[in-house]
């Protein structure tokens, strides 16, 4: 990150802090369903769900999550987490696998946008931030974008912008985060990118019946 978007970041996070701190309206935003329910079998995919360290969480300060690997019948595995905040007011908000992934020791070596099809879904078409990850000889692809208020929103700058401005026009700052992680097998990326995707389309219509619009 260059010196300019670090100050861009960073006067955007002190500005998203003061107005939903002094800006202040009661929130009962819950999901449409509790992410316990959430299926482990989608489509070709069976899931087995998985959990951080405790200290993670607290770190994260979700309200409600699930993280969970999916594997198809040809082997192929891709992690979900999705991460829903009831509320955002309090200093709990959402992170940046920007941020997290160097911590666990994973070098970013891409950044990038993705577009994805989803057809006869509202919306039809959705943009991702594609992170290619690479750490002791191992390479990931992560997808990732912010689902929240009915928007799927694919910059971290945009979705602070709209955290201000919901919290002020809407009385709502309740968001969540959508992950996807898939090891790069055989060293094809683009297997690997194919193979995430066709994941995401048919998770997208499910956590529609997750999140709030």
């Amino acid at each position: 990150m260059s010196i300019r978007q670090t100050i861009i970041a960073s006067v955007l996070m002190i500005l998203t802090m003061i107005c939903l701190r002094y800006i202040s309206h009661g929130e009962d935003i819950q999901p449409n369903k509790p992410f316990s329910s959430f299926p482990t079998k989608i489509g070709e995919w069976v899931g087995k769900e998985e959990r951080f360290d405790e200290k993670v969480y607290d770190i994260l300060g979700v309200d409600d999550s699930i993280m969970c690997s999916y594997t198809r019948s040809d082997g192929r595995q891709v992690q979900l987490y999705v991460g829903f905040y009831q509320s955002q007011r309090e200093g709990d908000l959402i992170h940046s696998p920007k941020n997290c992934m160097p911590g666990a020791g994973w070098n970013i070596t891409l950044t990038s946008l993705e577009e994805l099809i989803i057809p006869d879904t509202n919306p039809d078409k959705i943009k991702m931030i594609k992170l290619l990850l690479e750490k002791g000889g191992q390479r990931q692809i992560v997808l990732y974008w912010f689902q929240s208020r009915g928007r799927f929103i694919s910059s971290e700058y945009i979705q602070k912008l709209y955290l201000v401005i919901d919290s002020i026009i809407r009385h709502r700052t309740d968001g969540s985060f959508v992950r996807l992680i898939a090891p790069v097998t055989d060293g094809d990326e683009e297997k690997t990118l194919k193979c995430l995707k066709d994941f995401a389309r048919v998770l997208i219509p499910i956590l529609q019946e997750y999140i709030p619009s």
